[in-house]
This record gives C-alpha cells, sequence and structure tokens, in this order.
C-alpha cells in the first residue's frame, strides 16, 4: 500500500510539473515555429541581395552559410532559455567554448579572416598573375582559408590567407595594359644615336607592341665599361612576354649587325716577365 501511495505521488508531481512547464514548451515551440519562418525569409533576402552585388561565389557561399548558422544558433538560445534554461548559464557555456576554440584555431582564423577580406575587396581574381609572398604565379583557386597560385614551372603554391592579406601583393593584371623596362650596355665606343634607332625602330615593327603610349629609349648610365641605354614600350598583358623576348632577341641580332659591341666582362691575365737568368 506504501509503495501504491509512493508510485501515485510520483504520478502526481509529473503532472504538476508538465502542467508547470506546458506553458513554456508550448512558447517555445511557437517561438521555434516562427523562428525558423524569419530565418527562411532573411535567408531570401541575403541571397536577393548577394544576386545584385559582384562578390564571388565562394564568399557569396560563405557568407550565406555563415549568417544563416548564426541565426539558427540565436534562435536555439531563445528556445532553450524559454524552456526554463538560465540564460546566464548558457551563454557562460558557449562563451567558454568559442574562447577554448579561438585560442586552439588562432592561425585558421587569422587565414578566414583573410579569406574574406580578399574575396570582399579583391586585391586580385581568378586567372590574375600576381607576386606574393616571394612567389610568383598566375591564382588558380581563392578559398576562405588559402590561395592556390600556378607557378611559371607548373607547380601549385598554396599561401595562406592571413598572411596574404597582411603583406604586399603585385597584381599585374590589374591594369589592361604594362609597360616594359629593358636595359643594354653598349660600348663607349659605339655610336648611341645608332643604338637608339634600332630600339626604336624594332618597337616600330613587332604588332604586339603598343605605338601610344609612345616607346622611348635614353641614355639611362654612364657605367664603367658601358653606356647604359634603357628602353621603355608598353604592350597588352596577353602580349606582354612575347613582346619582351622579342626585343631582347632582336636587338642582339640587330646590335651584332650594325658592329654595336655589348661589353660584357672580360679578366685579363698578366703573365710575369721572365727573369734575364732564365732567358
Amino acid at each position: 500500500m506504501k509503495e501504491f501511495t509512493n508510485y501515485q505521488e510520483h504520478i502526481d508531481n509529473a503532472i504538476a510539473w508538465v502542467w508547470t512547464a506546458l506553458p513554456n514548451l508550448i512558447m517555445a515551440i511557437i517561438i521555434l515555429v516562427l523562428g525558423l519562418w524569419v530565418l527562411r525569409f532573411i535567408n531570401r533576402m541575403v541571397r536577393r541581395f548577394f544576386a545584385k552585388k559582384d562578390y564571388d561565389p565562394t564568399l557569396e557561399t560563405f557568407l550565406q552559410s555563415f549568417i544563416s548558422a548564426g541565426l539558427k544558433i540565436v534562435l536555439f538560445v531563445l528556445v532553450v532559455t524559454q524552456m526554463g534554461v538560465q540564460s546566464s548559464s548558457l551563454v557562460a557555456i558557449v562563451g567558454a567554448a568559442g574562447l577554448a576554440i579561438g585560442l586552439a584555431l588562432q592561425g585558421s582564423l587569422s587565414n578566414f579572416a583573410g579569406g574574406v577580406l580578399i574575396l570582399l575587396f579583391k586585391p586580385f581574381k581568378v586567372g590574375d598573375f600576381i607576386s606574393a609572398q616571394g612567389v610568383d604565379g598566375t591564382v588558380k583557386e581563392i578559398t576562405i582559408f588559402t590561395t592556390k597560385l600556378n607557378t611559371f614551372g607548373n607547380q601549385v603554391a598554396i599561401l595562406p590567407n592571413g598572411q596574404l592579406s597582411n603583406n604586399n601583393i603585385i597584381n599585374y593584371n590589374a591594369e589592361k595594359i604594362r609597360r616594359d623596362k629593358i636595359d643594354v650596355g653598349i660600348g663607349y665606343g659605339s655610336n648611341i644615336k645608332k643604338g637608339k634607332d634600332i630600339l626604336l625602330q624594332i618597337c616600330a615593327e613587332n604588332e604586339n607592341i603598343l605605338k601610344e603610349p609612345v616607346p622611348e629609349v635614353y641614355v639611362g648610365a654612364l657605367a664603367d665599361s658601358s653606356v647604359n641605354l634603357t628602353l621603355r614600350f608598353w604592350a597588352n598583358n596577353e602580349n606582354f612576354w612575347a613582346a619582351h623576348f622579342y626585343v631582347l632577341e632582336e636587338l642582339k641580332n640587330r646590335f651584332d649587325a650594325a658592329g654595336i659591341e655589348i661589353p660584357f666582362p672580360q679578366r685579363v691575365m698578366h703573365a710575369p716577365a721572365k727573369r734575364a737568368s732564365e732567358a
């Protein structure tokens, strides 16, 4: 009989708890349903916003997922606190967990922040030829954490976005045209005007070299063993290297044909004179 009384007491306590918790449970369900509807509405608005902006698809996908996850966390906190869990305790737990994760992933978070900045402000894009972190190459892929470059030798260089976003970057494709600068030394006995005319003629005959802005040649320096001529010309990005290598080859061939000397370092050996007794 005593066991039945205890059993009945447990049932009564359970029923009382259900009646006490029922309003909070119903309110939590209402908040959950309304919250999920609001989340879907906000996600649609975010997608429409990104559809009107010219952001990188990688950044758009990531930010949409990030916003959606953040809103779901907020909704979860609201539902849990409505069911009676102390919000201060929950915030403390989430804060401690966030701090621990942040300390453990410092490098990754730095790369993550750098990736967001690169994708948002676009200092370069896929297909651009850049120089960064001592590496030259064509941008193959930009992700949230790393950027991949194809080097001249067709190797793949993987650069962390944290360092990439905080250091100097040279983007050779930021403008449609590039200016080249080629220095060549001629002998002091050679005709300077003739050398300059040959360089300008090479530029005039090559279709990859732009005629506007006008190519120019000037004496860059009077060096120890040569008069250094500096040639500057412009070319479209896609034709830049073809023009560069053409000019190098042609100036050597035409200087040789015109008798213009291109000095190079030489070492002169002096043999000691023989003594009279050895003669």
